[in-house]
């Protein structure tokens, strides 16, 4: 079957050369069929061989650009950070601008989120966020926050590791929050109007987060200008 491409991108013949420079850059990690990988060479070593330090492992996943990652690395010099997602054409705006900052603490992993429990290791890593995902209206198990994915978080984080969503949507953030409760899981800070929230000074929980809050995608800033709020929950995966 010939492969498919994204034709809303504004120039095919640039989309594919930035595939190929991915492929190239050495702060990105290329796995389009985790699906049939059984022994991942970075399972549990991603601190140890691929960043050469034994720091805490955060994970961006469906990163777009990697706008996330980068602000993260920029403010915890001590930590890993890897943006994870698909779509080879925007990890290369991430891994370059990376790269032209030396920014060595941030990598990029180009696979699908669904075999992320085959690319790490039981509590390899601290943290997830889930930055403005595809919201999946009609797909509740495709949706990041789902039951199903939880459980491959579970296998990944270690105990006490938070998740992390923002999302202009509502009715995804209002899902992550039935599977919360369904669950019993315990929820660390939430809002459904982030920066009024960070603004006021309500929560003791987001003023402390409030550096990482505020790191803004390029949609986020468009969003924002349109006057749709940000939801946000932060949680973990044990009761």
């Amino acid at each position: 079957m010939a492969r498919r491409f994204d034709l809303t991108e504004p120039d095919l013949s640039k989309k594919l050369a930035r595939f190929a420079e991915v492929a190239a850059l050495d702060n990105c990690v290329e796995v389009p069929n985790g699906h049939v990988i059984k022994d991942f060479g970075l399972r549990g070593k991603w601190a140890s061989d691929h960043f050469g330090n034994d720091w805490p492992i955060t994970l961006e996943l469906a990163c777009g650009k990697g706008e996330y990652s980068l602000g993260q690395a920029r403010l915890f010099p001590d930590r890993n950070f890897i943006g994870v997602d698909i779509k080879g054409n925007r990890i290369w705006r991430g891994a370059t601008e990376a790269k032209r900052d030396g920014l060595t603490n941030v990598a990029y992993l180009r696979t699908r989120i669904d075999f992320i429990d085959r690319l790490f290791g039981p509590e390899e890593v601290s943290e997830i966020w889930v930055i403005f995902p595809d919201p999946q209206p009609q797909k509740d198990r495709k949706k990041l926050t789902s039951p199903l994915f939880l459980d491959r978080y579970r296998q990944l984080l270690k105990q006490g590791g938070t998740v992390n969503l923002k999302t202009d949507n509502y009715p995804l953030w209002e899902f992550t929050m039935e599977v919360i409760a369904e669950q019993k899981l315990t929820v660390l800070g939430q809002s459904t109007d982030l920066y009024a929230d960070l603004d006021s000074k309500a929560s003791p929980y987001l003023n402390e987060r409030e550096d990482i809050l505020r790191i803004r995608t390029y949609y986020e800033g468009l969003w924002l200008k349109e006057g749709r709020k940000i939801n946000f929950v932060s949680f973990t995966l044990q009761s």
